[in-house]
């Protein structure tokens, strides 16, 4: 059962946010965007393309993992709780935590409004006698989860690594933040990509056909759009790189010439080579996952990986 209230985002086509944090990084040296902007409903459906590529390892193998582990978790966060997904996208890992512990109701969250309330209705009718209220809005900020689930124990799910997509201190804040927000009795299923081979990281991010690129080019795309820009789509490319130093794949946007342009009025340069860099995607060993998790207010509970270490799924509780 779906149940949902009209948001205001649905009717405002510019989100002021956007508008901000689009000129704001432009204007900075060097210039870097937040990745949360990449998700129009386009870039939603590029994504969900994405994860099902050959060298995209991270969806396949949480998922692997769901499915294998789904019981343990149900073992270990008890019945009764509400599932609240942050930055829950298309929900296709979803249905495998669903089943697995029968939670008394489903509550996604994400930015993408259209996008999100396509894929809640199309959850609500697989699973017909679960509750699913889904929150358009960004996990990054201040949030009230709805009514329906007040009293419940929750559980938290953020998979996909998407905490790798913050720098370590913004990382912290916002496990501090969901765990404000689900309570003090809340547990955490979270997924964590691991440091490996640079050249297998590189290509989960630059694939041979092209679908990370076009991801990536799509902010630009929607900057046009939305903020009346007219950066020219053919004066930029897509670069992958590894920075080991912070342990990190970055994503950026390089200016294959010099380039003017404006965005929302404000006009902007950009010499050859110089980048936007759109995001960072940090990778964890064992011990700096943890260390993260407990520096943000959670107590690892338990941890399942693969056969090869890719990718490790963990189960925490509110400290």
């Amino acid at each position: 059962m779906l149940l949902t209230e009209d948001a205001p985002a649905r009717t405002q086509r510019i989100d002021p946010a956007f508008r901000r944090d689009i000129l704001e990084g432009l204007a900075q040296e060097p210039k870097a965007t937040p990745p949360i902007w990449f998700y129009d409903r386009r870039g939603s459906e590029l994504f969900e393309q994405i994860t099902d590529l050959p060298e995209y390892y991270p969806t396949r193998t949480e998922t692997a993992l769901l499915k294998a582990h789904g019981p343990d978790v149900a073992r270990a966060a008890g019945a009764g709780r509400a599932v609240v997904e942050f930055g829950a996208g298309s929900s296709r890992k979803t249905p495998h935590l669903l089943r697995a512990i029968d939670p008394a109701a489903y509550v996604p969250i994400d930015i993408s409004g259209d996008f999100l309330r396509d894929s809640s209705a199309e959850l609500a009718r697989a699973f017909p006698h679960l509750p699913v209220l889904p929150v358009v809005g960004d996990f990054n900020q201040p949030l009230e989860l709805p009514k329906e689930i007040s009293g419940m124990p929750r559980l938290g799910f953020f998979p996909g690594s998407t905490i790798g997509n913050m720098d370590p201190g913004a990382a912290v804040d916002l496990l501090r933040a969901m765990r404000r927000l689900l309570g003090h009795d809340a547990m955490l299923l979270i997924g964590m990509d691991r440091i490996k081979d640079r050249d297998r990281l590189i290509a989960a991010y630059d694939d041979a056909q092209g679908v990370t690129a076009a991801f990536n080019l799509n902010l630009i795309e929607r900057i046009n759009r939305e903020l009346e820009g007219d950066m020219p789509i053919d004066g930029f490319a897509h670069r992958a790189v590894w920075n080991d130093e912070k342990a990190r794949i970055e994503m950026h946007l390089e200016a294959l010439r010099p380039l003017d342009f404006q965005v929302a009025g404000a006009r902007f340069h950009m010499e050859r080579g110089e980048t936007i860099h759109t995001e960072s995607s940090h990778k964890y060993g064992m011990r700096d996952e943890r260390i993260l998790l407990r520096a943000g207010g959670w107590d690892p509970v338990e941890e399942w990986t693969d056969a090869e270490g890719l990718f490790g799924l963990v189960l925490a509780q509110a400290a």
